[in-house]
């Protein structure tokens, strides 16, 4: 048997309930102190050390309760100011609306036509005028504006005509010439 085993033991069995009551005041838990102990115990004699009695190996688990109670308290503080700045970092705004918005203007342009889809997605998306979408599909302007109106109906039917909704009329109402 090591040496150190039997002030072990005698620290154990004889002097636990003072360790205890030690750790207690630091913690003001008894389970929380009951871990302190533990832990204490571990570091005093995991290490080789020169113990020379019991009362020796209790002043050591005395220090490393009082070391491992600081240490665990300095860093739960280190933990709490690291998780109060990610907490408060720059968080954006959450995005999934405008992700079900633009999931929902997809599903609706696919059901147009492909003449309408393509005459919708240069004047809304491209930003083209409907001069420029009739040169470019080589349409006449007047088609281009019935295309645009059909288109526009078709969306408002298949989005929802709600007036509140910024993003139907952002999507549907077409823009006037300049």
């Amino acid at each position: 048997m090591a040496r150190w085993q039997g002030f072990y033991d005698e620290l154990a069995d004889q002097r636990y309930p003072a360790l205890l009551a030690y750790a207690v005041a630091f913690t003001g838990q008894q389970a929380t102190a009951e871990d302190l102990v533990q832990e204490a115990m571990v570091r005093t004699f995991s290490s080789p050390r020169r113990l020379s009695s019991a009362r020796h190996a209790e002043h050591y688990v005395r220090r490393a309760i009082a070391s491992v109670f600081v240490d665990d308290k300095r860093r739960e503080q280190l933990f709490r100011r690291s998780a109060a700045r990610l907490a408060h970092a720059d968080v954006g705004p959450d995005h999934a609306s405008n992700v079900d918005a633009r999931d929902a203007v997809t599903v609706a342009l696919a059901s147009l036509s492909p003449q309408v889809r393509a005459c919708v997605v240069l004047r809304y998306y491209d930003d083209l005028t409907m001069a420029q979408i009739a040169d470019h599909l080589h349409l006449a302007v007047g088609t281009v504006k019935r295309y645009l109106h059909d288109g526009a109906e078709a969306l408002r039917g298949e989005l929802g005509a709600d007036p509140d909704e910024e993003r139907v009329e952002v999507l549907v109402t077409p823009r006037r010439e300049k």
